[in-house]
């Protein structure tokens, strides 16, 4: 079940009407065209949402996917059009949800994902990806996206571009890889 306790304590549930009234858009992107090759159960994976939407209550003829930035590196600014474009379709209030694989990888910087964050709670735009759907308006969902963005922002720096999902336990003095190398430079504080 998609609820949340409001703080009057009452379930409020995140799907409303006014959500699958909009479009559910599915954001598939991988930064490079290595990736796109490499990592096809990734891109499968991204494709796949279009599915999760309509068990969610979206009609399939609602179901936008926006894979314009497949392998596109967003390193250069503004190279991704297909992310301008969510962008644009959020802000226009086109948009009931937007779903990724791994919502805080969605934006390059943690300043792109917080103002995405931001449009998403102004606009009334769901977020979600394969375990959970989010509403950025309420604090709780809100707090958890900015904590993901934030970790995920940390660890890009990381070899292989790897995940915080990838790693067990997040790591505290050194920057250890998921596959036990450490690439021995020390965190700073």
């Amino acid at each position: 079940m998609n609820a949340v306790m409001h703080p009057e304590g009452l379930p409020q549930l995140k799907i409303r009407p006014e959500h699958l009234a909009l479009a559910a858009i599915v954001y598939v992107r991988q930064s490079t065209r290595g990736q796109v090759l490499e990592h096809t159960e990734s891109t499968r994976l991204q494709y796949a949402l279009a599915g999760r939407a309509v068990a969610l209550g979206w009609a399939r003829s609602q179901v936008i996917v926006i894979d314009d930035d497949l392998g596109v590196s967003a390193a250069v600014p503004d190279s991704r059009e297909g992310f301008a474009r969510l962008v644009t379709e959020v802000t226009m209030g086109r948009a009931g949800v937007v779903l990724g694989i791994e919502m805080s990888r969605l934006a390059r910087t943690g300043k792109d994902w917080h103002h995405l964050l931001e449009l998403c709670s102004l606009s009334g735009t769901l977020l979600a990806d394969p375990d959970a759907v989010y509403d950025p308006g309420y604090y709780n969902d809100r707090l958890l996206l900015g904590l993901k963005g934030t970790m995920s922002e940390c660890l890009s720096g990381i070899p292989d571009n790897t995940a915080y999902a990838d790693f067990s336990v997040m790591p505290t003095s050194r920057r250890e890889h998921p596959a036990g190398r450490d690439d021995g430079q020390e965190r700073s504080a």
